[in-house]
């Protein structure tokens, strides 16, 4: 299995991840996406809503704001229940989750004298800030979660859309939590992005559960249809005593992460208890029917999933590092090449293509040192299709195109190239 320190380092070497504030030390649990990064973040985002909301006709949208009346957040119990268990070594007087036993071990096999913990107790994960110009300033919280957006909103939603249950709302977004311990790279952050759905259906116990396997299909099904290896997938079921304080049930999709199997999105049964604590609930414009409706909920970790695509991509040959990302989702999808960056008219022409290909896909022109090394760079890229223009361009209209996965090369007309690289999107 490849290492972390390897990710890490491919990671910042090409662009996908820096440490946030780094020419000052950088800051413990935060993360700056550099070029490429940005772009598999944004792809995977695309194609997340492109699955759960264009593709249904059950499903809209929203954007709420990061900061809301702490009211909300009393309402749905977060003040009170979102915590961790902390244990503070008396030596160092670092910080961990009482529940990560291989972390707090860690930290006791590094130090050769006797580590010494207090007892346990409860530390909540709500951001604090304060707003307003004159003191005392007024408390507030960025959210903890983006859930709670989408609840505060419910009768917003039906109201302008005429919208009738089932039917669900979407929401991709920032989130922050006071992390004891964030580590892992970008696997536990204070600042993270998470894309979720929260489906709204009648308080039945039959149809509660046809949705919820329904999700976990989908969930599944999508992570596959990008490429991720099915033996680095699995279903985690949440035991009584570690499941949410909203949760009647819950689902985890684990990855088999160098670090050991690891959550990185949850299939929810919230039942009742958030529109409950907000007070809402929802007329059948019908039947005059009225009742709390139940949530089913996907939540997925933008940054979790961004990380473990990159980590199941990451493959090791002979003569090269190559991440075999999903062409969908690779930041480029195509790299222009002149055969020699010093024959102005190979260099004339391959400008010419890479301004026409750039008007449909994220393209990039390279030109830099020899055309070996330009392939290794971009197969680190993930750049599922390089192009070089050579001195038989002009005399055929052709581009020599190689593929990342294979290396294998074929001759492509120039006027062909935009079908042939959606054709290969498509697939």
């Amino acid at each position: 299995m490849i290492s972390m320190d390897e990710i890490v380092s491919l990671a910042k070497r090409r662009g996908f991840v820096f440490p946030g504030s780094e020419i000052y030390g950088g800051y413990r649990g935060f993360w700056d996406y550099g070029p490429l990064g940005v772009e598999l973040k944004n792809n995977i985002k695309r194609e997340w809503w492109k699955s759960m909301v264009y593709e249904r006709e059950d499903v809209v949208g929203v954007d709420a704001s990061i900061i809301m009346s702490p009211s909300v957040w009393e309402a749905s119990g977060h003040l009170d229940a979102f915590t961790d268990p902390l244990v503070e070594c008396k030596v160092c007087h670092k910080r961990f989750r009482e529940d990560k036993k291989e972390e707090i071990e860690a930290h006791e096999k590094e130090h050769k004298e006797e580590v010494e913990w207090t007892e346990g107790r409860s530390f909540n994960l709500m951001t604090e800030v304060f707003l307003g110009v004159t003191e005392p300033k007024e408390k507030a919280y960025l959210r903890g979660e983006i859930t709670q957006g989408v609840f505060t909103n419910f009768k917003n939603v039906i109201d302008s859309t005429s919208k009738k249950i089932p039917f669900g709302i979407a929401q991709i977004g920032k989130a922050f939590r006071n992390e004891i311990t964030p580590g892992n790279f970008t696997y536990r952050s204070r600042e993270f992005e998470q894309m979720e759905l929260e489906y709204f259906v009648k308080p039945e116990d039959k149809e509660a559960d046809s949705v919820f396997g329904e999700m976990k299909k989908l969930r599944m099904d999508w992570y596959l249809s990008l490429g991720m290896t099915k033996e680095n997938l699995r279903f985690r079921e949440h035991g009584e005593d570690e499941k949410a304080h909203y949760a009647k049930r819950a689902e985890d999709i684990e990855y088999n992460a160098p670090f050991g199997w690891s959550e990185f999105e949850g299939i929810h049964h919230r039942g009742d208890w958030d529109l409950a604590r907000h007070k809402l609930a929802y007329k059948d414009p019908e039947t005059n029917e009225e009742y709390t409706p139940w949530v089913l909920e996907t939540s997925g970790g933008v940054d979790r999933s961004t990380l473990f695509f990159l980590i199941d991509a990451y493959t090791k040959e002979e003569d090269r590092v190559v991440l075999k990302l999903h062409p969908r989702l690779a930041p480029y999808k195509v790299a222009v090449f002149p055969l020699l960056a010093n024959k102005e008219e190979l260099v004339e022409k391959a400008k010419q293509v890479f301004d026409k290909l750039r008007l449909s896909f994220h393209s990039t022109y390279d030109g830099r040192g020899n055309i070996g090394k330009r392939y290794l760079a971009q197969d680190e890229a993930g750049t599922p299709w390089c192009l070089t223009v050579d001195f038989d361009t002009e005399k055929d209209g052709k581009v020599t195109v190689r593929d990342r996965d294979t290396k294998e090369q074929e001759r492509v007309s120039v006027d062909k190239l935009t079908e042939y690289i959606q054709n290969n999107l498509d697939r």
